[in-house]
């Protein structure tokens, strides 16, 4: 729904517990008119059950809200001596329409001093998780989302097993589009493996859903900084399904709320504005090599082929990890094997005694054609791909039927416009267009392992909507369950010079805390 469909919507809802609680309100000490005045109504609603002014907020938080929504129903019944467990039930059950029953027929009374606290243990506890659930999911949605690094693109500069902090306020945090889904769950319920959110996936049935209409339209917080070239990025996958999400064809059947496509995390190499080109797998901006930070650590892959007595693939991971070299590596023929590595690393790899050589995989001249944008005219690969331009909000470029595969999914999908052809002449929304200008910033997102690493170069542009927001730290570290890597606890994610952590002094600092307050506790009981 657009931003006018849902204030309507907001509106019918105030009237609907106007209608069901004007007499409440009466018998409250209230007029009946504040039961109809939106948001206003809410605040005295505070007023009646007891509960803070800022309650009101929390019910216009999405996700949020749906915790909140059902507390209220059954503060209000309690509010007027209805706190038996059957009264709950039926206020949960019927989605407020319990109050209704209470205005019109229950003939109720208003407890204007009734005791807040749960009168059972089990009440306590559940009345403890409902807050604690409320506010980790202010805290997880708009503030910090823990993040898992779930594969090896970024090897050396964030590795596979790392627990990451990500900020949503740097970059501005999204309110969540989709309304009605399970707080702090991504796509997919743990263990029961079923979506976590109410949303039509075909894309048949996308525009017509009921379910579709409960969407919010984009939305961002402003934050504090831009996305700046070589900043690591959690974005949503542009391409994602619910098939595979690997399958990047533009005509697939199912299509995910842009708040719900796959979590991933990768280098920005590019910035709106700028033109990029890879070559030999390095990255050149504007014509010049991009320069990385000093902690990001390019990888290629190599051939090695090896001599003498190497009795296992256990030993010959062992000599890798000797030089640093992490990945799994895998077996192209008899004799070869493909390690990915640093340029230093293989350097000196190389004069291992079981070593016999060792080659760069580059791929000048072959064709790949399951890249970004899959049309014959653009023959490119991972190691040589471009030069192309990043579209820039506000920025026109000219169209014709050759430049027109690297922006049509950026015109028709991420800017929701209808683009067709006749002959070589190109439609946007039915009509003639020789040029489009951009409704908002995009950006090109890469790997550190540059052969290892599926990202831009498969799916193309990333829009600035799918953003969710910037890595900052880590807080814990595991190569595998037994191996913790003590030295990547508590550090930064960005920064210059070797990577220092902060794990020692968080100890130092929690363990002074607990010894204060022990210490108040005894001074105070003394």
């Amino acid at each position: 729904m657009t931003i006018t469909q849902w204030l309507i919507f907001i509106l019918i809802i105030q009237v609907i517990h106007g209608l069901g609680t004007w007499k409440l309100y009466i018998k409250a000490g209230r007029h009946a008119w504040e039961a109809f005045i939106p948001i206003y109504n809410a605040v005295i609603l505070m007023k009646i059950i007891n509960r803070p002014w800022w309650w009101t907020i929390l019910l216009f938080v999405p996700i949020v809200n749906l915790i909140m929504l059902p507390v209220v129903w059954v503060e209000t019944a309690r509010s007027f001596g209805k706190n038996q467990y059957l009264d709950t039930f039926l206020a949960i059950i019927s989605f407020g329409f319990y109050n209704y029953y209470l205005n019109y027929v229950a003939d109720v009374t208003y407890i204007e001093n009734r005791k807040l606290e749960p009168k059972s243990s089990s009440g306590d506890w559940v009345s403890s998780i409902l807050f604690a659930i409320v506010a980790a999911t202010i805290v997880h949605t708009y503030f910090i989302q823990p993040f898992t690094i779930p594969s090896s693109s970024l090897e050396k500069s964030l590795l596979v097993g790392d627990f990451l902090f990500v900020s949503k306020f740097t970059y501005g945090a999204r309110v969540p589009m989709t309304t009605v889904a399970l707080p702090m769950v991504h796509d997919t319920i743990p263990v029961l493996n079923v979506k976590s959110y109410l949303y039509n996936d075909r894309i048949e049935e996308n525009k017509t859903s009921w379910k579709n209409k409960l969407q919010l339209p984009y939305m961002r917080l402003p934050g504090f900084e831009s996305i700046e070239r070589n900043d690591i990025v959690v974005f949503n996958q542009p391409a994602d399904t619910l098939l595979d999400m690997n399958d990047f064809n533009p005509d697939r059947n199912y299509y995910k709320p842009i708040d719900k496509k796959t979590n991933l995390v990768k280098r920005c190499v590019g910035i709106a504005g700028d033109s990029l080109e890879v070559k030999d797998g390095y990255v050149y901006i504007n014509g010049k090599q991009n320069e990385l930070p000093d902690r990001a650590k390019i990888q290629f892959s190599y051939n090695i082929t090896l001599k003498g007595n190497v009795a296992s693939y256990q030993r010959l991971m062992a000599i890798l990890k000797t030089y640093d070299i992490t990945d799994t590596p895998y077996q192209a023929s008899d004799e070869i094997f493909v390690v990915q590595a640093t340029e230093e690393s293989s350097a000196k790899l190389k004069n291992h005694p079981n070593i016999a050589s060792i080659s760069r995989r580059v791929t000048p001249n072959e064709v790949d054609g399951n890249l970004f944008p899959r049309v014959p005219q653009y023959a490119w690969n991972y190691d040589n791909f471009g030069p192309i331009y990043i579209p820039k909000k506000g920025a026109t470029v000219q169209l014709n039927m050759e430049v027109l595969p690297l922006y049509k999914r950026v015109i028709s999908e991420y800017e929701n416009n209808k683009v067709t052809t006749n002959g070589n002449q190109i439609l946007i929304n039915g009509q003639a267009a020789t040029s489009y200008t951009f409704k908002q910033d995009y950006y090109w997102m890469m790997g550190d392992n540059r052969n290892n690493s599926i990202d831009a170069r498969a799916w193309g542009y990333v829009p600035f909507d799918h953003v969710v927001g910037k890595p900052v730290f880590i807080w814990m570290s595991w190569d595998g369950l037994k191996n913790p890597r003590w030295d990547r606890w508590f550090t930064t994610v960005s920064g210059a010079g070797e990577r220092t952590s902060y794990l020692i002094p968080f100890l130092v600092l929690l363990a002074a805390w607990f010894g204060f307050n022990a210490y108040r506790k005894k001074k105070r009981n003394s």
